[in-house]
């Protein structure tokens, strides 16, 4: 559809209020011929004289004053289409928004989301996806926030890191290895329960335990933190979970944490956004609360030195 020149919509406004070129002239703050010029244009285009003379003045057509509201309704319409967005109120926001994530993240901060969001925004619902085979490419539909262990991603993708992590072992109260640290050769000869989304039993762990001469058994492979500390409580087994999750674990659970005796790397973490919520308030708002929680995370659960695990993946 081709549109006339929206620029006249203005003047028409002006024209059918003041019924007067000058008056319309005046409040548009240009001269009486130009404006004289405009209505002629605008008679023009829309097949009607629009303002005829009477006796000193000017009069609207019949259908002028059929058109009148519309064209100021159109007007107004137009002026809130262009205007800003409007300041962020949080307790009227009506808002869902899709997070995905690790079981981990769920736990340690997105329980705490909930709660935030449930006293701040009560408008807002979290639909939180599991992390699978993730595509950066999901982020420009189907996904407002990616958390975790972030892949490569492409150009339209916006990113914020939110620290590192290392991870650390679980096991029960009970467990006969559970009452002092562990050694290497200890760790090595205690049955693991991994998580990995694929069913992968091998890690940097048997790469640093192979370097010393050493090898472990990877009794199970699991998709959840939550399934090995599962496991963990009804088997002698060590559960390799992420250092900020297993404060929660235990805390839930009869399980107790042990150090990972191993130097390993730490895993990288951040959040990642499509180019088309960057500047959306509410996604903003989202965004900064994740960050914050994060920070309050990393503070309370610093993990202690040599306690560490990259993903298994």
């Amino acid at each position: 559809m081709q549109l006339p020149d929206l620029n006249l919509l203005p003047a028409l406004d002006a024209l059918l209020r003041t019924g007067s070129v000058a008056g319309a002239a005046a409040e548009m703050r240009v001269s009486a011929s130009a404006m004289s010029r405009t209505l002629g244009r605008l008679r023009r285009v829309v097949g009607d004289p629009l303002l005829v003379p009477a006796g000193r003045g000017l009069v609207p057509t019949p259908a002028a004053e059929a058109m009148r509201p519309g064209v100021r309704a159109a007007l107004e319409a137009a002026s809130m289409a262009l205007q800003p967005p409007q300041p962020l109120e949080l307790a009227s926001l009506q808002r869902e928004f899709t997070i995905r994530s690790s079981d981990s993240f769920c736990v340690s901060i997105g329980s705490d989301l909930v709660a935030y969001a449930a006293e701040a925004a009560p408008g807002v619902r979290l639909r939180m996806l599991p992390e699978g085979d993730e595509d950066p490419a999901d982020l420009r539909d189907g996904v407002d926030l990616d958390v975790g262990v972030l892949p490569a991603l492409p150009p339209d993708v916006r990113s914020l890191p939110l620290g590192t992590g290392g991870y650390a072992a679980v096991a029960r109260e009970g467990a006969p290895f559970a009452r002092r640290p562990l050694t290497v050769e200890e760790f090595a000869a205690v049955p693991h329960v991994t998580v990995s989304r694929h069913g992968r039993p091998h890690s940097v762990v048997d790469e640093r335990l192979h370097a010393l001469g050493l090898a472990r058994d990877v009794l199970a492979t699991v998709p959840t933190y939550s399934a090995a500390c599962f496991m963990a409580l009804g088997a002698d087994v060590l559960a390799l979970v992420p250092a900020a999750f297993a404060p929660y674990a235990t805390r839930e659970m009869a399980l107790v944490v042990l150090e990972i005796p191993l130097d390993l790397p730490e895993a990288e973490h951040g959040m990642a956004w499509h180019l088309r919520l960057d500047a959306d308030p509410a996604h903003r708002w989202l965004r900064t609360a994740v960050a914050r929680l994060a920070r309050e995370q990393g503070r309370a659960s610093s993990p202690s030195p040599g306690v560490g695990l990259p993903s298994a993946e």
